[in-house]
């Protein structure tokens, strides 16, 4: 008898409350993030500028921002194996700022779950809130979140009685509480290298079109790297409508893209929210538009910029494809 081997969870396998701990630990290597940088064009400073790393915060070099939440939402996909889409992404914050050489391990744990209504002509669907929670190897927290999976039933006829209110998922998070991570760094040289715009300088509702857009290329390639289960952006057979690209893919270059309209942008330590519109293909080129939506100062002349990146893709059909609201460090 021919069994089925390494998939995961279906909806209506699901309870509230399971927690999902056995994806591997990984280690964040100079190697990693090269090959980070090569699929998703990082650009910030302190990530990419050793010696500046160490004046700025005093310690060895930090981690990218998004190689952090790409391996952290990657190691949650062991219970989404079977994702057939992502909704959202809601209070991503970091506890501490990782650095190149910590171990990263993530607990993913089901805290909502609502079946959806049964349309004509579609496989039946349900879909589970997860919080994702990721330590280091002191077991010291470093980043949690939560996020939205639209997964299928393995038993077409089940009636799972799951209602959950979805709305009331997730968490605010705390300006305050993000500054503390960054409390002490000398931002003065950075901010003297990268020229402006600096937050002095920024308003609630300027706009900003960032100049030229970005190929999304090795889409299964940054899956793997970031140990990424989930079949639909692996295999063509997936979805029936060719491979969807990871949505962290498109998070990567609008970050690349904000880095590039915001030279003294430092680094992210938090998500308001994140809204995946439509699917992105590879091949697709994306383009942003950058939206100030507040200004908290800092000592120094820094600040936490509220930032919203709304981003579509050029493509066979042009569609808006991402909406993520964030709090970068600006020097």
């Amino acid at each position: 008898m021919l069994s089925q081997a390494g998939a995961g969870p279906y909806f209506d396998e699901l309870t509230v409350g399971q927690r999902f701990t056995s994806a591997p630990a990984m280690t964040l290597t100079p190697g990693l993030a090269a090959a980070h940088q090569a699929i998703t064009g990082d650009r910030l400073a302190l990530m990419l500028d050793q010696d500046l790393c160490r004046k700025v915060t005093g310690s060895d070099p930090l981690a990218h921002p998004g190689l952090v939440w790409d391996v952290a939402i990657g190691q949650s996909t062991i219970v989404t194996q079977h994702v057939t889409a992502n909704l959202f992404y809601r209070g991503l914050a970091f506890r501490r700022v990782p650095r190149l050489g910590d171990t990263l391990r993530t607990c993913t744990e089901v805290v909502a779950l609502r079946q959806n209504r049964q349309r004509e002509g579609r496989a039946p669907t349900g879909l589970a809130a997860l919080r994702i929670t990721t330590t280091d190897q002191d077991g010291q927290p470093v980043l949690d979140f939560w996020r939205c999976a639209m997964l299928p039933l393995r038993d077409p006829a089940a009636l799972t009685g799951h209602r959950d209110d979805l709305d009331a998922v997730g968490d605010h998070i705390v300006p305050a509480e993000l500054a503390v991570l960054v409390s002490g760094w000398q931002l003065p040289e950075l901010a003297a290298r990268a020229g402006g715009p600096h937050p002095a300088g920024l308003r609630a509702g300027e706009r900003f079109e960032v100049a030229g857009g970005d190929v999304v290329s090795s889409a299964p390639e940054l899956a793997r790297l970031t140990l990424n289960v989930a079949a639909v952006h692996h295999d063509v057979q997936a979805t029936g409508n060719g491979r969807l690209v990871y949505g962290g893919h498109a998070i990567g270059l609008a970050l690349s893209q904000a880095a590039r309209a915001l030279p003294s942008l430092v680094t992210v330590l938090g998500w308001h929210g994140c809204e995946h519109l439509a699917p992105v293909r590879e091949g697709d080129t994306l383009r942003s538009t950058i939206s100030v939506e507040q200004v908290d100062d800092l000592p120094g002349g820094a600040g936490l910029v509220h930032l919203r990146s709304e981003v579509r893709a050029d493509g066979p059909a042009a569609r808006d494809v991402l909406d993520w609201r964030y709090v970068a460090l600006l020097a």
